[in-house]
């Protein structure tokens, strides 16, 4: 039922090569390892891909056990912020791009305290940087592409030495839906708005949208950009592709892009100062003009004052 989730950074190539952050994960009841793979920095498309091959090849779990990294969790001070329009109807604080993933998949996240509280996960390191490191030193890897075709060969040998049975044979994970693209969901995903030349700014990337025989322009729509990990970006409304980009060139590495429902990556309009601030700053000097208000203040009281002597 529980699936727990970690990293470990740690000197895996023993000097040969950089250090690198091992993602994976094991079943709490079994202590299989599903998948893991090697990252140069524990990141959210290493997660992203342990959870794609474990769905793929044992099914999708009732639950997920980790830490409180900002992969999973958006930290205490975004409990500070007030919920935003989208929030409240929603009835929850955004979630990150994992978090997300997780809610599409009907997966319940649970975040441990404590790094006892998930010593599963945490002895298994243990036996990699053991067991593992030895064999990364056999190999001779160097890099962290060598570092993950070792990591292949060995995961078959590991589950086959430590998995244990269940308490109950009956397995409790869900398979994938047959007809269901694993692309829309293993992927980031953003919210965007339309620009009037039926664009999608993206970063560096602009997304033309065609006309189509529904609507002919999409100005000032809210749409959904997902980046998936193809090296393609589709626009969505509404649940149906209207659009589809290919990068030039390939991504190595993905990296979020903030919140997942940020609307526009425009720089805000900048807002018209108001007469006193603009008649504060416009001498240059730092002193209020003769018609601010600090200075007709000022002459009042002196008044005030000169009236009741």
């Amino acid at each position: 039922m529980l699936l727990q989730l970690d990293a470990s950074r740690h000197d895996w190539l023993e000097g040969r090569g950089p250090y690198l952050s091992l993602v994976g994960a094991i079943d709490d009841a079994t202590g299989r390892v599903p998948w893991a793979c090697f990252r140069e920095q524990e990141d959210a498309y290493g997660y992203f891909m342990v959870m794609r091959e474990t769905v793929t090849r044992f099914g999708i779990p009732m639950a997920v056990y980790a830490d409180r990294h900002s992969i999973f969790y958006q930290g205490k001070e975004v409990h500070l912020r007030k919920l935003s329009l989208e929030e409240q109807l929603a009835g929850q604080r955004e979630p990150t791009q994992f978090g997300r993933l997780l809610n599409e998949l009907g997966v319940q996240l649970i975040h441990a305290l404590s790094p006892q509280a998930k010593g599963r996960v945490e002895r298994l390191w243990g036996t990699f940087q053991d067991r593992l490191a030895s064999e990364l030193r056999l190999a001779g890897a160097g890099n962290c592409e060598q570092a993950n075709q070792v990591l292949r060969r060995f995961l078959p040998r590991h589950n086959r030495r430590f998995v244990v049975d269940a308490q109950d044979a009956e397995a409790a994970w869900v398979e994938w839906p047959r007809g269901r693209s694993l692309d829309e969901f293993f992927c980031f995903k953003y919210r965007r708005v339309v620009l009037n030349d039926n664009t999608v700014r993206f970063g560096q990337h602009v997304i033309d949208i065609p006309p189509s025989d529904h609507r002919h322009s999409y100005a000032h729509v809210r749409v959904e950009v997902q980046e998936r990990f193809n090296g393609t970006f589709a626009v969505y409304l509404d649940g149906h592709c209207i659009a589809k980009k290919v990068q030039a060139a390939a991504t190595a590495t993905y990296r979020t892009r903030g919140k997942w429902s940020k609307l526009s990556e425009q720089p805000p309009v900048p807002r018209a100062k108001p007469p006193e601030q603009a008649a504060r700053t416009s001498g240059g000097s730092g002193r209020p003009a003769r018609n601010h208000p600090w200075r007709r203040a000022i002459v009042a009281r002196t008044l005030a004052r000169a009236e009741a002597t």
